[in-house]
């Protein structure tokens, strides 16, 4: 299909180059082109399905309408559904969304960052890897909008959208109690980032105030290793704590592992063991017993993220750092 130009436009239209430049670009009352004239160049550029040059767009206003979308893993469902909302309010406002992931991987991170202020992208929403600070404080410094998603650095001041971790888990961990579990386990990382941190400081609180916590039954897997090496990880410390009647996954990739450890030791669910994970999965709804989750505000995340982005785009100069708090959402299915 040939690309339609402004030359065509003015050819249907049957007025100048310049008239059709003008209108295009919004000048056209301030250049004295009439009101009849405006409205038939408008008609003719939505008849042709007439798209500006993303460039030519770039060098004009030094605006590319873009948002650069950095998530920490694109195939794992949780970054998956949120950025496809982030998608779609942007897309609302006629903003386009280069996605990248990260992997975790820090230097890729800082890559991806770079890579994306070259190609001039007006603002960035960002799920930090755990030494992502520096390049993050880079953004600031340019005065480049930013708004971080998920997780963030305690001791910086940039605005962010997270689910109240804290409050999640320890809720979780309270009903695993309410329901007469005596020995509850928790699955964990080892990347020391803040959301993770306080999901196992939620945890822990709770079962301090029962009075039930055993540091023993903490597991924390390295957070780059593949599946296989997960299962059998999970495989291992439940063998070694056989009255593990609960666990607590802080992440869905893990309760994945976690279930592929259970079926090949054998353990039911939830008669041997209740089981609560945190983000929701396809995986999780279709496994039989379907398996309860802490279901994170995606949507409220993706709505609020676009926001403060979009005041900061508006008026870098005058926005405010907001943290944002969102309430994740406790949903009790068969495994318990």
């Amino acid at each position: 299909m040939k690309k339609i130009t402004i030359k065509d436009i003015a050819t249907e239209a049957q007025v100048s180059i310049s008239t059709v430049s003008f209108v295009i670009n919004g000048k056209g009352e301030k250049m004295g082109i009439s009101p009849a004239v405006i409205k038939k160049v408008q008609e003719v550029a939505e008849k042709l399905n007439y798209r500006p040059s993303m460039i030519a767009t770039s060098l004009r206003t030094g605006k590319t309408r873009s948002i650069g979308l950095i998530v920490e893993d694109i195939s794992n469902q949780f970054f998956a559904d949120l950025a496809r909302v982030i998608e779609d309010e942007a897309k609302s406002i006629d903003y386009r969304v280069f996605y990248c992931s990260t992997g975790g991987d820090d230097e890729r991170s800082e890559e991806l960052i770079h890579s994306l202020l070259q190609a001039n992208v007006d603002g960035f929403i960002v799920t930090p890897t755990q030494n992502l600070e520096n390049s993050i404080d880079l953004l600031l410094k340019l005065k480049k909008p930013v708004v971080l998603i998920d997780r963030y650095f305690p001791g910086q001041r940039v605005s962010h959208v997270v689910m109240d971790n804290y409050e999640a888990s320890n809720s979780a961990a309270k009903f695993l109690i309410s329901k007469g579990r005596k020995n509850i386990a928790v699955v964990n990382n080892t990347s020391e980032m803040i959301q993770m941190k306080l999901r196992e400081d939620g945890y822990r609180d709770a079962l301090k105030e029962a009075e039930m916590y055993n540091p023993s039954l903490v597991l924390h897997m390295d957070y780059h290793t593949n599946e296989e090496a997960r299962i059998a990880g999970i495989i291992d410390f439940f063998k070694k704590n056989p009255d593990i009647d609960a666990v607590l996954f802080l992440a869905n990739y893990m309760g994945l592992a976690g279930l592929q450890a259970f079926r090949r030791m054998g353990i039911k669910i939830p008669e041997d063991i209740s089981v609560i994970s945190f983000d929701d999965h396809d995986s999780f709804k279709l496994h039989t017993p379907t398996i309860s989750v802490i279901e994170q505000p995606i949507e409220d995340i993706a709505v609020k993220s676009i926001q403060l982005l979009m005041s900061q785009m508006t008026d870098m100069e005058k926005f405010e750092v907001e943290k944002s708090l969102k309430k994740g959402k406790l949903i009790i299915r068969e495994s318990v």
